[in-house]
């Protein structure tokens, strides 16, 4: 299988710490590919030109970030990842989906961000800006969820993604401010998968 990835994606990155996890460095060929550019060859290969991009050996072909990460997370051995919502609570699956939104929004913020000066609009820009501090405030309490100590899952990949492309993008230090989430994205990046996809890795 090709997995195709731009280095500094969070969305890529979370895909690359799946395949680790699982195992599956032998089986998942990666592959940085080249977007935002005019007749990339990649585009030939994915015409929407997002990543993270799967092709099987097969040649069935994956977009999404959450689609393949849960068709990884069914292959190989190690913790299964990928949790069904109402199988494990909706407990879990509101966790999932606030860390999701965080990720989704600095991701925003860094793309206007990369636009021309006179093209931004500064009205995404503070309301994302807004919201990302709002959800790191959320954080630095539910962070001591059971859920968030336990087992990694899907959640705590999103969330040590969206610290670290938020500090990586230079929209804001999350952390310094905030002990317990602090705490928590120390301890996550103490794991391997996580320390060697970090974006300045």
């Amino acid at each position: 299988m090709k997995l195709y990835i731009t280095p500094t994606s969070p969305y890529g990155r979370v895909a690359r710490i799946v395949v680790a996890e699982k195992g599956l460095g032998d089986r998942v060929e990666i592959i940085e590919a080249q977007t935002r550019q005019t007749d990339s060859p990649y585009y030939r290969i994915n015409p929407s030109g997002r990543v993270p991009y799967l092709v099987r050996d097969d040649g069935a072909r994956f977009e999404d970030s959450q689609l393949i990460a849960r068709y990884l997370d069914g292959l190989g051995d190690g913790p299964h990842l990928t949790l069904d919502f109402a199988a494990h609570n909706w407990e879990y699956g509101r966790l999932e989906s606030t860390a999701r939104s965080m990720l989704d929004g600095i991701c925003v913020w860094v793309r206007e961000m990369r636009r021309p000066e006179h093209e931004r609009s500064p009205t995404i820009l503070r309301h994302e800006h807004d919201r990302c501090l709002r959800l790191a405030d959320t954080w630095d309490s539910e962070v001591a969820h059971p859920i968030m100590s336990g087992p990694l899952t899907m959640t705590h990949l999103l969330l040590i993604a969206a610290l670290d492309f938020a500090a990586f993008g230079r929209m804001a230090e999350l952390e310094p401010s905030r002990p317990t989430l602090a705490a928590w994205a120390r301890r996550m990046r103490a794991i391997p998968s996580i320390a060697a996809t970090a974006p300045n890795a």
